[in-house]
């Protein structure tokens, strides 16, 4: 079997069993987020909490129910990196610097998990468990609670809630996140993937010498890593590491959890606006745009641009040979597609045009499918573009689902799409006008893309590293910790005002001259928008860095 025919079954085989996976997983999502039993534990999360799970929101207060989940969240998690070597397990390690520990902190509650460390050699197992890991989960989940409210913006009518964070919040972690992080960490550990809690393990066959790891609770990280709430990992090596992906099947696993919520969300959509062609259409775009950046990613590792790429057959260069390029290609592409960060080769190692294509996906504002949750409300915020748009060009008020798109609408969709592009554009500059761009390995058109490629991978809260770039200094860890808060928590805050605004509104009935959203018209439209509004932002920057680089 040749590489090219085996990358393409690898790919297959992802796309079949992701669209078994869309309507069951999909509708258990919707029973989640809609039902109104709730259970005992939910129950008790409540009275802890002193929550009223009866009582609806309005945008205004879910917002700031958001708000302060995570700045506790942020306060909590900066403490215990800052005193963990008073804290049990340990392991003797100092505290975190605290530019360091502020990075992480705002890292983990924002979901990006950017890791500008070595795990195992920084965070003692307490940190990882009790901080890092908790946040994977809630973070996640406040991701896709904020999608939830933004759904129920366009589902409901002439009122001004949106449900209740801290009910979406609960559920969503106990009833969807935890079960499947259980069942991936199960299947993980019966491919491989080891589970303990001991130190002082000798590896010798991983370095070429003797050095001492510290063991972790690595299968439970790398199920929640591969949920698409994790990017770094135990080891710093991520999921290139034997102890975390041991095999060409459990690669596919993890590729696989890291699409299958942000995949089966559009289901989501379609049931509460009760139009099921929705959230077909919906998941559609969301397919096209993540099929063409897995095949460009796949043809240009494969095609090898490059003396010794060509010389050799490939570009084996920062490849994992236990799953060849393709299955290196295709995981690049669907960890930069979402939210995920996890990696299990160096994308720095990437050719030029191949290296382009990740940076590319988190440009787009990672919505194919993008991060679970973040993901969708960033597809819908296309979508209300791209009707805008289409209005524009027929003379008419622009309307989907049932919801007219006025000036304040479009002004909160807009806001949302130019928050990151903003954040990039700002900090790249930032980072070459202060002289910090000299941290990074390369120079020329190789080292702005290392630059590039961490404010992208920081502002979308996409958590993946290209490497060849020192971010573990005071300037950075500072910048890309705005970076990841602003670009996470402003977009929310647009998101929300927007979903307020559309559930205030009374239905609008379809007329002739209502553009129909759920026919390949309109999924072609949100594609071309998408990519047109990405190519007219970045393309610059591109022509600078890789695109420079590659031709």
């Amino acid at each position: 079997m040749t590489t090219t025919t085996a990358g393409a079954l690898f790919a297959f085989s992802l796309v079949v069993a992701l669209t078994a996976a869309y309507r069951p997983f999909g509708d258990h999502l919707y029973r989640v987020v809609a039902g109104t039993r709730h259970s005992r534990v939910e129950r008790i999360v409540y009275r802890l909490v002193g929550v009223d799970p009866a009582a609806g929101q309005s945008w205004g207060v879910y917002a700031r129910a958001v708000l302060a989940f995570s700045a506790v969240s942020v306060l909590g998690l900066y403490a215990l990196q800052r005193l963990q070597n008073h804290l049990w397990l340990s392991l003797g390690f100092p505290p975190v610097p605290p530019h360091g520990a502020w990075n992480t902190a705002v890292s983990f509650v924002t979901n990006t998990n950017w890791q500008w460390y070595s795990g195992e050699s920084t965070m003692g197992h307490l940190v990882q468990m009790a901080g890092l890991a908790v946040q994977n989960f809630v973070s996640a989940a406040a991701g896709i609670a904020v999608a939830v409210a933004l759904v129920r913006g366009f589902a409901r009518a002439r009122t001004g809630e949106l449900g209740n964070f801290w009910v979406d919040l609960t559920r969503i972690t106990l009833r969807v996140l935890l079960p499947v992080a259980v069942l991936g960490a199960l299947a993980l550990m019966l491919g491989g993937v080891v589970q303990n809690l001991s130190a002082g393990t000798d590896v010798t066959t991983l370095t070429g010498g003797t050095q001492t790891l510290t063991g972790g609770p690595v299968a439970s990280q790398e199920a929640i890593k591969e949920l698409g709430t994790n990017g770094g990992g135990f080891f710093n090596a991520n999921s290139a590491h034997p102890f975390e992906n041991p095999t060409a099947w459990t690669n596919w696993l993890q590729v696989f959890l890291i699409l299958v919520i942000p995949f089966s969300l559009p289901r989501v959509f379609g049931r509460m606006v009760g139009q099921h062609r929705q959230g077909h259409a919906i998941a559609a775009v969301m397919a096209i745009l993540a099929a063409a950046s897995v095949a460009l990613t796949n043809a240009f590792e494969l095609a090898g641009h490059g003396t010794v790429p060509q010389a050799v057959g490939a570009a084996l260069e920062g490849k994992e040979m236990r799953f060849g390029v393709s299955g290196s290609a295709t995981f690049a592409a669907a960890t930069t597609l979402t939210s995920t960060g996890a990696v299990n080769s160096s994308h720095d190692s990437y050719t030029a045009l191949g290296g382009m294509l990740p940076l590319a996906n988190m440009m787009l504002g990672e919505v194919a499918p993008g991060g679970v949750g973040s993901g969708l409300y960033g597809m819908l915020v296309l979508a209300v573009i791209t009707v805008f748009v289409a209005g524009l060009m027929v003379g008419r008020t622009p309307e989907y689902v049932g919801k007219r798109i006025g000036a304040r609408e479009i002004k909160l969709a807009s806001l949302c799409f130019l928050v990151t592009p903003a954040l990039v554009l700002t900090c790249t500059a930032a980072a070459f006008a202060t002289g910090n761009n000299a941290t990074a390995l390369n120079a020329g058109p190789h080292g702005l893309s290392e630059v590039l490629y961490a404010v992208t991978s920081a502002s979308n809260n996409n958590g993946s590293a290209f490497a060849g770039l020192t971010v573990g200094t005071p300037w950075w860890n500072t910048a890309l910790g705005l970076c990841m808060l602003l670009g996470r928590f402003l977009p929310i805050i647009f998101v929300l005002a927007l979903a307020g605004s559309l559930a205030r509104q009374a239905p609008t009935p379809a007329t002739g001259g209502t553009l129909p959203t759920h026919r390949p018209l309109f999924v072609g439209m949100v594609v071309g928008v998408t990519v047109l509004l990405v190519a007219l932002t970045f393309l610059p920057a591109l022509a600078l860095g890789p695109l420079a680089e590659g031709l």
